[in-house]
Formats: structure tokens, C-alpha cells, sequence
């Protein structure tokens, strides 16, 4: 089995490439988090080895990225990802005005500030208990097993767990089912941080392609029978970054086929709600088989400070979930499930905001991203992004040109295994309008700058991972 920083780097991209190109594309898979601080790098040798290139390139490599910063070697031991200690280069720090598309997150919902005043008395009533929340509060699991069934999943409170955060349901459930070096089925693109999850339990990878136009369902059902992964992690509206959304029959045929594999079904609904103008709403999941294990959370329909998600699973899988629970937290938040239950009760009012404020930014995403030559915006009817095609493989060296512009950009690759789609950008609609236009208007300037040939080498990149 290959190195992972093969993997991210993806071989068939650095086939050729001098030392200084290599050493750039490590620095670009560091910065934006693909490789983590700390994590060991392949010797010199085995590097060299992996990628067949001389092991004087490989040295050379590693000693630019170790004079900037970006790794630290003992001789005759091993090559560390660390970061840069100085201070930011100019237009790149977040108080010097960079732009962070990173994160592709509205600020709050207009009625958290009356919700939250309106949960006070309700957090008041618990002071009596002792504080600790395992299996999250009543109220909100009937709220949100009342919103499962009127999309068409009957469910009771019983059937649901409270976290803290959708991220957090899914570690919950890997630290509860999970099993070290088995396959874990994952769409490509998807959220990066699933993928790390996932790595960090121990499962293997294997990708199945997602695009604008949706899913290639043969592919995805033909490799959860060839395969028979043990794990797959879907995300089936709105589909994060691609924004496609699957439909009911291929919900049912998947659902079948992992049911007939023995595959869990991981479906991650964070995104479910951000229709704007889809047109058409499919049931969950979770109606189609009990072998599908749902996550959400409240923090793309209200506010991402507010770190509540929950689990919908079987009851035999919840108690599992219960005892494995207490290892590594006890509970969520009292007061952020109070406002939660406040929140849900006025699901039109947060649809709403969401709907109009979505709209605003796809329209401002579209309209600088069009007056870029080549750029090509895809329809977007709801989700968090718009994945945009560049028209030529070029995302990992605008992304590198764009933090010199002040734009934190991830490029395509970040959400993939193997270091594809260098072709995409994951552009978020879920700025102000005034924000995004001037995020657009560096990102064109970068765009001159890598189509141009001036975009900075590895010698003007070395503080930019300090942000």
C-alpha cells in the first residue's frame, strides 16, 4: 500500500515535476489541511521510491519545504509536517481583511437572539438536575423526530440522540460500529472532514464519483457489491460541495443494496434543508431501510456557533451509542438544546432566512464567477456552495496564487481522495452579497496571476499557512 501523501498528491499529478513544483504541491496539500501537523512524510527513499523520481529530487524537495518552514528533518530519522513561526505575510492574517471561503457558513439566523431569551426559562427548570445531557433533552428529541416524520420518516423520540454537531454524530458512530482497516464507501467529492474521520478510525477509502448532473448509481450500487464495505458515507441532499440532490428511486436502490452487502449507511443531512428553488423534495433515507444510520445538525439553518446535531438510528443501535457515549463526552450543552427546541418550532421562519439569504449569495457568486473567461457556474438550486469548473487543472495553483490576493480558497482536490478534480473549485453562496463580490474580484486577480505566470513561487509562499 502507497504512502498517504502519495495518495493526496495523487502520482499521475507530480509524474515529471521538478523538486520546487513538488515541494509546492506539498505545501499547498499542508495548507489547506490535507496533510496535518505533526503527521510523518515517507523517507527520502521510499518517497523516491513511490513516485520514481531520483532521491536528489526528493532531498531537494524537503529541503525547500524545510528552509520555509514547512517540515522539520532528523538526520538519519523523520520528515514531520510542522508550520511556518513567523509572523503572516501581508493581506493574508484575517485582521488585515482576508476573505475565508474555507468555511461555507451564514451567520445567524435573525431569530436567535428572541430564541434565545425565550429558552432561558426552560434552561431555568433544569437547574434542579445535574447537568449532563447523554441522551439529549426530550423536548428536542421530539422536535426533532416530529421534523423526520413529516418528511416522510416516521420516528419517535426514542430513535434519537442529541450531539454536538453533525461532525460529532459521525465520530460518535465510528467510535460505537466502527472497524480499523476495513472499506468505507465515500463519494468523490465530499466533506473533507468526513474523509479525516473516517482515516482516523482506520477504514480505507473507496470512492464513488458524484457530479453536478448527481450520481452515477450503477457505479455507486456495482461497488457496494464488488466491495462490500463495512461503512458508507453519503450525503444525498444537496450534496456538499457539488449541490446535487438524489432521487427517490436511487435512494431506494441504494438502500436496498447496502441492506443486501451488510454495509451501514451513513447519510448526512446537514445540508437538507437549504433549498432555494429545487423544486421537488425527496423523503429521507431513512425511510427506505433500517440499516441507515441519519446525521444533522442545526448549524447551516441557524448559526454554526451553535453546536447541536443529532443522531436517528435504530433503537438496538442508539443503546450502543448511549454506552459508548460517556468515553469521550457526557452530554451536550443545556442551554444551546433549549434554544434548539425554540428554534424547531419555527421551522417556515429558519427555512425562510435561509431560502433568501442563499439566493442572495448564489446570485453574487454568479455573477462575479461569469465575468471570469473560462469559469463555468453550475445550476445551483440549494446547498452550501456552487462547484464551479475552472476549465483547465489548474485549482491547487489558484488556491496557492489566491492566498497572495487575501482569498482563502481550498482547491478541488481537498474533497477528494487521490488529489482529483483540479478542474473544481468549492465556491460557498452563504456570504453577504457585498462580501462575495469582493472575494470574486480577488479570485479573478488570481486568476490572472496563475494565467499570467506570476503567481508566487515557493520562496514568496512560505508564511501563508500562518492565518
Amino acid at each position: 500500500m502507497g504512502s498517504r501523501l502519495v495518495e493526496q498528491l495523487g502520482a499521475h499529478h507530480v509524474a515529471g515535476a521538478t523538486a520546487t513544483a513538488l515541494a509546492d504541491q506539498i505545501r499547498a496539500l499542508i495548507l489547506d489541511g490535507r496533510l496535518t501537523v505533526g503527521e510523518r512524510l515517507p523517507s527520502e527513499r521510499s518517497l523516491a521510491l513511490e513516485l520514481r523520481r531520483s532521491r536528489s529530487t526528493i532531498t531537494r524537495a524537503y529541503g525547500l519545504l524545510e528552509a520555509d518552514g514547512y517540515v522539520s528533518r532528523v538526520h538519519g530519522g523523520s520528515t514531520r509536517v510542522t508550520l511556518p513561526h513567523a509572523h503572516a505575510a501581508p493581506g493574508t492574517d484575517a485582521e488585515d481583511g482576508a476573505i475565508d471561503l474555507s468555511i461555507a457558513s451564514m451567520d445567524s439566523t435573525p431569530g436567535l437572539y428572541d430564541a434565545t431569551v425565550r429558552s432561558l426559562p426552560r434552561l431555568a427548570a433544569l437547574r434542579g438536575t445535574s447537568g449532563y445531557s447523554l441522551r439529549g433533552l426530550p423536548e428536542l428529541r421530539d422536535a426533532v423526530a416530529q421534523r423526520f416524520t413529516e418528511r416522510g420518516a416516521p420516528t419517535s423520540a426514542d430513535e434519537i440522540i442529541i450531539t454536538s454537531g453533525a461532525l460529532n454524530a459521525v465520530n460518535l458512530i465510528l467510535a460505537a460500529i466502527g472497524r480499523r482497516g476495513e472499506r468505507a464507501l465515500v463519494e468523490q467529492p465530499t466533506f473533507p472532514h468526513a474523509l479525516e474521520a473516517l482515516h482516523r478510525h482506520g477504514y480505507r477509502p473507496v470512492p464513488t464519483p458524484v457530479d453536478v448532473d448527481g450520481w452515477d448509481t450503477r457505479h455507486l450500487t456495482e461497488t457496494l457489491l464488488s466491495t462490500r464495505p463495512h461503512m458508507a458515507y453519503l450525503i444525498p441532499d444537496f450534496h456538499n460541495p457539488t449541490g446535487a440532490t438524489l432521487g427517490d428511486e436511487d435512494r431506494a436502490r441504494v438502500t436496498a443494496t447496502a441492506r443486501n452487502v451488510g454495509t451501514h449507511l451513513i447519510v448526512d443531512e446537514t445540508t437538507t434543508e437549504l433549498d432555494i428553488d429545487r423544486g421537488w423534495a425527496p423523503a429521507p433515507m431513512a425511510a427506505s431501510g433500517p440499516n441507515v444510520i441519519t446525521v444533522g445538525s442545526m448549524s447551516k439553518i441557524a448559526w454554526g456557533g451553535m453546536r447541536i446535531g443529532w443522531i436517528r438510528a435504530e433503537r438496538p443501535l442508539i443503546a450502543r451509542l448511549l454506552a459508548v457515549r460517556p468515553s469521550f463526552e457526557l452530554g451536550t450543552a443545556l442551554l444551546e438544546q433549549c434554544i434548539a427546541v425554540e428554534l424547531l418550532s419555527d421551522m417556515s421562519a429558519l427555512t425562510a432566512h435561509v431560502r433568501d439569504r442563499l439566493r442572495e449569495g448564489r446570485a453574487a457568486v454568479e455573477a462575479g464567477v461569469t465575468a471570469i473567461p473560462g469559469f463555468v457556474v453550475p445550476r445551483t438550486p440549494g446547498g452550501l456552495s456552487a462547484w464551479v469548473d475552472i476549465g483547465s487543472p489548474s485549482s491547487t495553483a489558484l488556491s496557492l496564487a489566491a492566498r497572495e490576493r487575501g482569498l482563502i480558497l481550498p482547491p478541488g482536490p481537498r474533497f477528494t481522495t487521490g488529489g482529483v478534480l483540479e478542474r473544481r473549485l468549492r465556491i460557498p453562496i452563504t456570504l453577504p452579497p457585498e462580501r462575495t463580490a469582493e472575494a470574486m474580484g480577488r479570485l479573478s486577480q488570481a486568476w490572472q496571476d496563475v494565467r499570467g505566470g506570476t503567481a508566487s513561487r515557493a520562496e514568496e509562499l512560505r508564511h501563508a499557512a500562518v492565518i
